[in-house]
């Protein structure tokens, strides 16, 4: 009887691995991030006011009208315009622009104030500034430009500025008593930098 060869065992074929603790918690931590990122990217919508902003605006100095417009003139409106150009500098939209009008109307009537009030007897400038270090040196809050400058700034730290009602905006950024008092300089200040942009520039 003849002997054949024998057979070679079969290898078992190995089970698929599962994935082990460690990389599903990578998994999951990689996905997490990822939905993170995506919901931080999203910008949150905008409030009725900054709806239709649009790019900002640069003013030609020399091209300020002597007023009055909405009330204001002549120094009035060329602060307004260094504010104006100062968030353009900045890259900011038109939004802004009139947010940082708005809050020095109702802080100085856009005149650079070299006296406080009994709550701020330390506050100076277009925007009321606090010798508290966050705002400057004297001279920085007396400077049109550089005021606005940091007020803006300021502005940028604010979550989600865009879909505040521009009081809250500029509330939060100034930290003044009252959240609703820069309400009532808003279309006012529409009306100015529409009238030193020859066109509008921002919601109602």
């Amino acid at each position: 009887m003849q002997v054949g060869t024998p057979r070679r065992a079969r290898r078992p074929t190995p089970a698929p691995r599962g994935r082990t603790p460690v990389a599903l918690a990578a998994t999951v931590l990689v996905v997490s991030g990822a939905l993170l990122v995506r919901e931080a990217d999203r910008e949150a919508p905008r409030s009725a006011e900054c709806a239709v902003a649009q790019a900002g605006v640069r003013i030609d100095p020399a091209g300020v009208p002597g007023g009055p417009v909405a009330g204001y003139r002549g120094e009035q409106l060329a602060n307004a315009a260094a504010i104006v150009n100062a968030g353009e500098a900045l890259g900011l939209d038109t939004c802004a622009q009139t947010i940082g009008v708005m809050t020095a109307m109702g802080e100085s009537s856009l005149r650079v104030l070299d006296r406080g009030d009994a709550v701020g007897p330390d506050s100076r400038g277009l925007f009321q500034q606090r010798a508290n270090g966050a705002w400057g040196s004297y001279a920085d809050r007396m400077d049109p430009t550089t005021s606005a400058v940091n007020f803006f700034r300021a502005l940028q730290e604010v979550p989600d500025w865009q879909a505040l009602p521009p009081t809250i905006a500029a509330h939060r950024t100034q930290r003044n008593a009252d959240p609703h008092h820069y309400a009532r300089y808003w279309d006012p200040a529409v009306e100015v930098v529409t009238a030193l942009a020859g066109r509008p520039v921002t919601g109602a």
